[in-house]
């Protein structure tokens, strides 16, 4: 008996809920008149029995029965694990680019 669940792969933008991530699917597709290529994303909550995905990882999730009022997906396979980069505050650059540089002495 085969398994008609429909599948997705995304990336997980958010885990900071217990055994719940956040996966955004991007899609493309081309527009029926205008031909131009139109990309869109959507977030969908999807459970994650184990609560060990870090964000950026890689994912396919796949259709199950409601567990929640918004969770409908699950977690099926992580296929690579992401690297996190933690967001930088506009402030924490802006202070970098302020910051005076050291003069350079010259050596004789």
């Amino acid at each position: 008996m085969t398994n008609n669940r429909r599948r997705l792969m995304g990336r997980v933008i958010r885990n900071s809920m217990e055994k719940t991530v956040v996966v955004e699917v991007a899609t493309t597709k081309r527009h029926p008149l205008y031909k131009k290529v139109i990309r869109t994303t959507k977030k969908y909550m999807a459970h994650d029995e184990t609560n060990a995905i870090p964000v950026g990882a890689l994912v396919r999730i796949v259709e199950s029965r409601p567990i929640s009022k918004t969770k409908k997906w699950a977690v099926e396979e992580v296929l690579e694990t992401g690297e996190f980069v933690e967001s930088v505050d506009a402030l924490d650059i802006q202070n970098a680019v302020d910051a005076p540089e050291e003069p350079e002495t010259e050596e004789a």
